[in-house]
């Protein structure tokens, strides 16, 4: 029985955000290729109650997104007009506010299905492709649009084709507004989207595309852009009004589109208005150099950093052949013997490192305050939605393995250890707190932990001094820095 716990921890260590104890007796008699294919192919996910109705009870559950934009964009517009230098501070400042508490709603609604959430691989992916398609939230008002840029745009493609994830990532006006594509207009290019498109997102830094082919996708891009209120923008010329698209808050002007003709990597482009945009990110989502980019990413993010070349075109073929499914594709690389082999290799970044630590310390206890675990991130160097440039964080070792970063880990782990953190203390008017301390000494870690523990780590366990300081230890072991 010891060695298939050992290899169901393993395999949920990686496949999931971090091993519990509720998982492990979940994965009992199953194999690797069952639970494969059911994260695989997640259905409907059911959150413990006392999760979701934290979830529910967001700003961001109740209000639908254009309407919510609308509604802030009036009141930014109503105090930037007010005469009294006070009263106009004043408002300004609780518009900023607002726009500060929808991006915690969107950040701690994350945290709660990362830690709770029965279909993990998608919430891994979820994280992946935000990374990947990365917008910097303190950019405008994008505090208050990554909630449901996560929501609509990242999240129901993580797993499915990727021409619908660039589409619905590249259009969202989080996107658009972060990357200045409002600003890209006929005879006035902005490049910004254009050129992230191509060697972020798609192609590559070293894909076979040149400065010229950034100009054109720009011309492309001319008229994307965001309508933050209730009318249509005007198009003056009656043979372009057919061409106009208002989607929400996204909006098409072909007033501002360039409608010349373009050649994008070597081909022309045939379509016009907005279908010349769908016509050159199909080109772009299938192009080789898409699949053997977008491979290599994701097996630098699952199991090594510099992951073998013959995998990476494995999976690229696997892609190709597909059309893009992310799912198949992932399918190649997780069931690989390059996988199976590399357990306990890759090191956790932040965000991983937490969401492990509290899945492994509380199990499927709910947290009632994600204020913690967001401050915990912020304090690592890794907060979400808070990559400042358009490459997303960095997926290597040497971006966390610092010995500053190792300081505030062993500060983490200490804090979750001693079960003072917060973490079971909801905020509001009427604050609730339900006591609650990490059980680490538990069935996980007698049938499967402690036997994938070094003999340093084990002597360090042994010479704890209080329960506290035991699962301190545990926590930042070498052993759980890695998975």
């Amino acid at each position: 029985m010891q060695a298939a716990d050992l290899l169901h921890y393993k395999w949920l260590n990686r496949l999931t955000w971090g091993a519990s104890s509720s998982g492990l007796a979940q994965a009992a008699g199953q194999d690797a290729n069952t639970l494969l294919a059911q994260q695989l192919a997640p259905g409907p996910a059911t959150l413990p109650a006392a999760a979701q109705s934290q979830i529910s009870a967001l700003t961001l559950s109740q209000k639908p997104f254009p309407a919510l934009m609308i509604e802030l964009e009036q009141r930014r517009r109503d105090a930037d007009a007010l005469k009294n230098d006070n009263d106009k501070k004043a408002a300004q400042q609780a518009y900023q506010q607002e726009l500060n508490r929808l991006a915690r709603e969107a950040a701690s609604r994350h945290v709660l299905r990362a830690l709770y959430s029965p279909r993990q691989l998608q919430e891994q992916m979820t994280w992946f492709w935000l990374n990947h398609f990365s917008v910097f939230q303190n950019k405008a008002n994008i505090r208050a649009m990554v909630g449901d840029y996560e929501d609509s745009a990242i999240r129901p493609h993580a797993l499915g084709r990727f021409r619908d994830l660039l589409g619905a990532a590249t259009l969202h006006p989080a996107m658009l507004r972060y990357l200045d594509n409002e600003q890209n207009a006929v005879n006035r290019i902005n490049e910004n989207l254009a050129r992230e498109l191509m060697e972020l997102h798609t192609l590559g830094v070293d894909g076979p595309y040149s400065q010229k082919d950034v100009q054109e996708l720009a011309r492309v891009l001319t008229g994307a852009g965001v309508n933050l209120t209730n009318t249509d923008t005007p198009v003056g010329r009656r043979e372009l009004q057919g061409y106009y698209v208002r989607r929400g808050v996204f909006e098409f002007h072909p007033g501002r589109h360039d409608f010349t003709a373009k050649t994008l990597l070597g081909q022309p482009l045939q379509q016009r208005g907005l279908a010349e945009l769908d016509e050159a990110l199909d080109r772009l989502a299938r192009h080789p150099a898409t699949a053997r980019f977008v491979s290599r990413k994701l097996a630098q993010y699952w199991l090594a950093d510099s992951p073998p070349p013959a995998l990476v075109e494995r999976m690229a073929q696997a892609f190709i052949g597909s059309d893009g499914d992310i799912a198949m594709t992932l399918r190649t690389l997780l069931s690989s013997p390059e996988f199976v082999q590399g357990a306990g290799h890759k090191f956790k970044d932040p965000m991983r490192y937490v969401v492990s630590a509290l899945r492994l310390a509380y199990d499927d206890r709910v947290i009632l305050n994600t204020g913690p675990v967001l401050n915990w991130l912020n304090r690592l160097g890794q907060p979400l939605y808070g990559r400042q440039t358009p490459d997303g964080w960095p997926l290597d070792e040497s971006a966390w393995a610092s010995p500053g970063q190792m300081t505030v880990r062993f500060e983490v782990a200490r804090a979750i250890a001693s079960g003072s953190a917060g973490l079971f203390r909801s905020e509001g008017p009427t604050p609730q707190e339900v006591p609650a301390f990490p059980q680490l000494a538990n069935a996980l870690y007698y049938q499967a932990l402690q036997h994938s523990l070094g003999s340093s780590t084990r002597a360090a366990l042994a010479q704890a001094g209080s329960p506290q300081e035991w699962a301190t230890f545990l926590l930042s072991s070498p052993e759980l820095m890695r998975r």
